[in-house]
């Protein structure tokens, strides 16, 4: 990965990240599958404007659509609906562990599906690496009831599959020549085609209260940022770095979390949370590589 797409893929992250405070806000008052259905429709319609005012074109080719289809299932309906089923039986602490096995997912995937993102020492240690950060950062509590609920535990591991084959698949909008942009607006479009009956079916969002200002401003955050300009982020580094090193992403997310909630919310920051980041960087360093093949040089230099 060039310094670039580790820049994008941190600004992912902090946008992502920023999404469990929009959600914590927008949650009290909307069930989650309506929370999700209003955040990929919005974000469909935000981007589609931009698609517009930027005097650019949907494909009409069908194979364009059934590739945002594919995209939209496998990326948005498919995870989020097994995951808020997930986390009606397990706490969050322990989803979000399970979640970070991403990594480990698709570079089992990739390796298996590709030619080109084959599993090696340092990316398999940095992986394992990277996943020890998350688990120490969001602590050993986190792990109580693993035993319990394991149909709910399934459910979030199988999101994170996945998560996986869509890192894989969607490679196919940089061999059918679909920009970033095109692609993000494409999935997300599907992905609120295919979640809004879910949604309408499940919670019938027209008997429930009008939500307040704060919430509709937590939904727009969420629909804008965390959705619409992280998925324009996300095609690109995907097009240019690949599945593997585009779902690092999810080790990042608890780290920009937990930074912008003491940042913001003033939440105190603790040693597990400090251990934590430094394993999630050394695991970042391994898989990258170019710090030990830095650091082996100058070994050889002194010899």
């Amino acid at each position: 990965m060039s310094p670039a797409d580790w820049g994008l893929l941190l600004a992912l992250s902090v946008l992502w990240g920023g999404s469990f405070f929009f959600v914590g806000i927008a949650v009290k008052e909307l069930p989650p599958l309506t929370l999700v259905a209003l955040r990929v429709s919005l974000a469909a319609i935000i981007l589609l404007v931009v698609v517009r005012a930027r005097g650019q074109s949907m494909p009409r080719d069908p194979k364009a659509w059934f590739a945002f289809t594919v995209a939209g299932f496998l990326g948005s309906t498919l995870p989020f609906c097994l995951i808020v089923w997930g986390q009606t039986h397990i706490a969050s602490g322990l989803a979000s562990i399970l979640n970070a096995t991403t990594p480990i997912s698709t570079a089992i995937v990739a390796h298996l599906l590709t030619s080109d993102e084959k599993l090696t020492g340092n990316r398999v240690l940095g992986v394992l690496v990277g996943f020890a950060g998350v688990a120490l950062m969001i602590g050993p509590d986190a792990l109580a009831g693993l035993g319990n609920h394991v149909w709910a535990q399934i459910a979030v591991l199988c999101a994170t599959i996945s998560y996986a084959l869509v890192g894989v698949y969607a490679r196919v909008f940089k061999r059918l020549g679909i920009p970033p942009l095109i692609a993000a607006t494409g999935q997300v479009t599907m992905a609120a085609v295919l979640l809004s009956p879910v949604a309408l079916a499940l919670d019938a969002p027209w008997t429930l209260p009008m939500p307040s200002l704060k919430s509709w401003l937590a939904i727009l955050g969420i629909a804008a940022l965390s959705t619409s300009l992280a998925y324009v982020l996300f095609f690109r580094i995907l097009s240019s770095s690949g599945a593997t090193n585009v779902a690092l992403v999810t080790f990042l997310v608890p780290v920009s979390a937990i930074l912008l909630g003491s940042l913001v919310l003033g939440e105190r920051l603790e040693p597990k949370h400090f251990a934590g980041m430094a394993f999630i960087t050394l695991g970042l360093a391994a898989i990258d590589g170019r710090v030990f093949r830095l650091l082996r040089g100058s070994a050889s230099a002194r010899r």
